[in-house]
């Protein structure tokens, strides 16, 4: 039986309550083996945004799965060169686990909508399941995907209705620059990482 492989991209600036929360409801709900926290290198969409270093935003990743055994680090992104695609990603990781890995990439119904301008996203969908997570103001474009995808690939792109939670790095990095508490929002020893760092003020 294949293992089932949850992977969980993103900037990770900082990593919050949010990622893990949407990673463990995942794993659950798809029966995955684990989840891989992939920290992008170079994001296409942020270029111009001074964003915290690979090695803090690492870090702080580390410190956020340390207590979760189903959670690992992966520095697949980091280690390509160039910008972090998905579709390279997807590749690689495939290539890297071999045929015996089953992959379910991990996003947001915001993105969902949003595959069909990405890189190669038909191959992409053909290549590994989508894990679309809804909230009720941002519901999936089913007509739009079907359109696009057409029903066999869409088959591929599973919704997953989550707990809303209001949490976002862009918030957390202005409240930090506010000299506002992000307590429960980050991981305790995340916090503590921020401020040692001094990141984000």
């Amino acid at each position: 039986m294949k293992k089932r492989i949850g992977l969980m991209g993103g900037t990770f600036d900082p990593i919050h309550l949010a990622h893990l929360h949407i990673a463990e409801e995942s794993r659950q709900a798809f029966q995955l083996d684990e989840v891989r926290f992939i920290p992008a290198a170079q994001p296409p969409h942020k270029q111009g945004r001074k964003i915290a270093s690979a090695e803090q935003r690492i870090k702080m990743v580390e410190l956020a799965i340390a207590d979760n055994p189903f959670f690992r680090l992966d520095l697949l992104e980091m280690e390509l060169q160039g910008p972090s695609y998905s579709w390279r990603t997807v590749q690689e990781m495939q290539k890297r686990l071999g045929q015996d890995a089953e992959l379910y990439f991990i996003t947001g119904s915001d993105s969902i909508n949003d595959l069909p301008t990405w890189n190669h996203p038909k191959e992409l969908v053909a290549a590994c399941h989508f894990i679309g997570t809804t909230r009720p103001e941002v519901p999936f474009d089913e007509e739009m995907l079907l359109d696009f995808f057409g029903p066999q690939l869409c088959s591929r792109i599973h919704e997953l209705k989550v707990p809303r939670m209001e949490i976002s790095s862009t918030l957390i990095r202005q409240r930090i620059a506010q000299g506002k508490s992000i307590r429960y929002l980050v991981p305790e020893t995340v916090a503590e990482y921020i401020e040692k760092e001094g990141l984000y003020q």
